[in-house]
């Protein structure tokens, strides 16, 4: 769709005075990611290594005080030995998972910058689009290291003549913390053009969106509510979501926050089984989608998602069950960036 005002719809002053991003500059040349073999189960990815937080004020280590001596006065108080004083909390939120993790962050992290997933879509065997996972260099957001996860889509061969659809969301996630900041998402289809701007501040959630069609001209609109500690956006549990472990049988969930309300991700790992890929066969986390809002539980559909069963947790496939079919969505290339 064409629209001479398209560079308006970027603009966003309010966003801009909350929002400070600074990205990295371009790689120098041959520092590029993108030629790296594909990683398949016959060639299986680099070992994951967690990068530790960055040090904060006061998280130097001490050296470890000599035990009190218990006074034999009456009335003393019983010193406290730094085994009991040491014990850690448990990890926040307590609806999730905390196996293999040292605080919020994982013991091993499964992202790393360069890595490209890219998936077929394809409708009653025909493709229809090219999906990629990306995730991009190390962006800061208002002053604090993010992740930067991109997710892009567009159709191909003869969709594109009858709907043509080059969309891409950014969504940036706080390194020490894994919770989103902000995301950014850039619509480019033959019925619609629109920019939308999400940002999570202070247990509160701000959404701004601009959109021009063909047949309702031009439309923005602002959302604006309060959001539960913790709470991921839609585009950032695509991501999140390879944190866990998925072990067979068991549910882990979530908080997102998305247009207005608070909901609860709650994913069951069905099976672990080998999936048949143009890479090859691989080893596979089958799990199950569902959502809980206002405390009932919401069935998704019948959809499921493939998990690579290693460190990594590649998204490998997606069906989606829709009114006529199934969309299915697999892997085709990944390239597992660097080390």
């Amino acid at each position: 769709m064409k629209y001479e005002k398209a560079d308006q719809l970027k603009k966003n002053e309010e966003f801009d005075k909350a929002v400070t991003i600074v990205k990295p500059t371009e790689p120098a040349e041959g520092e590029t990611t993108t030629e790296s073999t594909p990683t398949s189960a016959a060639t299986p990815a680099p070992t994951a290594v967690a990068t530790p937080a960055p040090a904060t004020k006061g998280s130097q280590t001490k050296k470890t005080p000599p035990p009190t001596k218990t006074s034999k006065k009456k009335g003393a108080a019983t010193a406290v030995t730094s085994a009991e004083s040491a014990s850690p909390a448990r990890r926040q939120p307590e609806l999730e998972n905390d196996d293999d993790f040292t605080g919020r962050r994982p013991n091993k992290d499964p992202f790393r910058v360069g890595e490209e997933v890219v998936h077929d879509v394809h409708y009653f065997k025909v493709s229809a689009g090219e999906l990629k996972i990306k995730v991009e260099p190390f962006a800061t957001v208002n002053n604090r290291k993010s992740y930067t996860f991109a997710i892009e889509i567009k159709t191909v061969g003869l969709f594109s003549n009858f709907y043509s659809v080059e969309d891409r969301v950014e969504t940036f996630v706080d390194y020490e913390e894994l919770v989103p900041r902000v995301f950014q998402l850039h619509v480019k289809e033959s019925g619609q053009l629109r920019e939308a701007k999400m940002l999570f501040d202070q247990g509160k959630a701000t959404y701004w969106e601009k959109k021009v069609t063909k047949d309702d001209g031009e439309k923005e609109k602002k959302l604006s509510w309060d959001i539960l500690e913790y709470s991921q956006n839609v585009y950032s549990s695509v991501f999140y979501m390879r944190n866990f472990k998925w072990e067979t049988g068991k549910e882990y969930s979530w908080r997102v926050a998305d247009d207005e309300q608070n909901l609860v991700f709650s994913g069951k790992a069905l099976r672990r089984e080998v999936l048949q890929t143009k890479l090859g066969p691989m080893k596979a986390i089958v799990i199950q989608p569902n959502i809980v809002l206002k405390g009932k539980f919401k069935p998704i559909g019948d959809n499921l998602i493939w998990l690579s069963d290693d460190d990594r947790k590649y998204i490998l496939r997606i069906e989606a069950k829709i009114k006529i079919g199934t969309l299915i969505s697999e892997v085709v290339k990944i390239n597992p960036g660097k080390p």
